[in-house]
């Protein structure tokens, strides 16, 4: 499990570092408006430096790329994104599985609809100044996932599905599966690659649904999906042994 290490408070902090970390999040809180305005094409170091009354080669003392400042902001949008589903999920009782993860996926979409551009950066291709996720990006990413990874977790010990054996899935599918497991962190000893097909199944129909919507795929004929989201979730779920209640 992952433990962040304790980070100085305010008062620990002397007054060159307060100014610093005030800059740096103002980089943060422009460049998030920026990516909303304009997308992740529209971020860029001058365009934030001209706005602060900066010069570009300033801003490198606090990010060293346009790169680091979009890993930097994958993180924080991970870390609110997080937040945002354990509310839901801790809003429920721990025994209340079947709830908690329906909870848990509602708010997934609600943050996914009220922060758009933000979810493109976190679950979009990256673009030509962006890594794909590793470090502080990956680690909070990770946390993310931990969420749903805990609750599924549950449902495989309580056996509320059949599993498929390996002898069901190709070679290669299971080089894949083990390779998105150790990537993502969902390594308990309940997890296997049959588990490990029944998760993605379940991901990509409900990733597919809010990508959906998200981008606007359907507005010429859904103005909300919501109605839609909630008719597909009882079939998804019901691979995984879970009850549907409606909202």
């Amino acid at each position: 499990m992952h433990v962040e290490e304790d980070k100085p408070t305010a008062a620990a902090l002397s007054r060159r570092e307060r100014v610093r970390e005030a800059t740096a999040q103002e980089i943060k809180q422009i460049a998030r408006r920026h990516l909303v305005e304009q997308g992740p094409p529209g971020v860029s170091l001058r365009a934030i430096a001209r706005e602060m009354g900066m010069t570009a080669p300033g801003l490198y003392r606090y990010f060293n790329s346009l790169d680091d400042l979009l890993s930097s902001l994958t993180a924080d949008f991970f870390t609110e994104l997080t937040e945002s589903v354990q509310a839901s999920d801790q809003s429920l009782p721990e025994d209340d599985v079947d709830g908690r993860i329906l909870a848990s996926l509602r708010a997934f979409r609600t943050w996914a609809l009220a922060n758009r551009a933000e979810f493109a950066l976190l679950f979009g291709p990256p673009g030509p100044h962006q890594r794909r996720h590793e470090g502080g990006a990956l680690e909070a990413g990770q946390r993310f996932a931990a969420i749903f990874f805990a609750l599924f977790d549950r449902l495989l010990q309580e056996r509320r599905f059949e599993v498929p054996g390996d002898a069901e899935l190709s070679p290669v599918l299971c080089r894949q599966l083990e390779a998105f497991a150790e990537q993502t962190g969902f390594t308990t000893e309940n997890v296997s690659n049959g588990a490990m097909r029944v998760l993605t199944s379940c991901w990509v129909r409900l990733y597919g649904l809010v990508c959906m919507e998200v981008f606007q795929h359907l507005s010429f004929v859904m103005a909300d999906m919501e109605p839609l989201f909630e008719a597909e979730l009882p079939d998804i779920l019901r691979t995984v042994g879970v009850s549907y209640r409606a909202p």
